[in-house]
């Protein structure tokens, strides 16, 4: 199948899951990479405050904080 008639038949929303090979897909600019910060203690406890209250935890609120301020 040619890119134009998939792009066609996604547009259409039909399925085409069976047309993919899973095994080779990839999101770009999604791999992760391990970054080390010190923050003072006070800032720590202030962090796992708030993820207690949105009861996530300390790496999800940071990691969606410093993804809203990029936006």
């Amino acid at each position: 199948m040619k890119a134009t008639e998939f792009d066609e038949r996604f547009d259409a929303d039909e399925d085409m899951s069976a047309h993919v090979d899973w095994t080779k897909a990839r999101r770009l600019n999604v791999e992760a990479k391990r970054v080390n910060v010190d923050f003072p203690t006070w800032v720590v406890a202030g962090l796992d405050r708030q993820a207690q209250k949105l009861g996530i935890t300390r790496q999800a609120l940071i990691k969606t904080w410093i993804a809203e301020r990029l936006e």
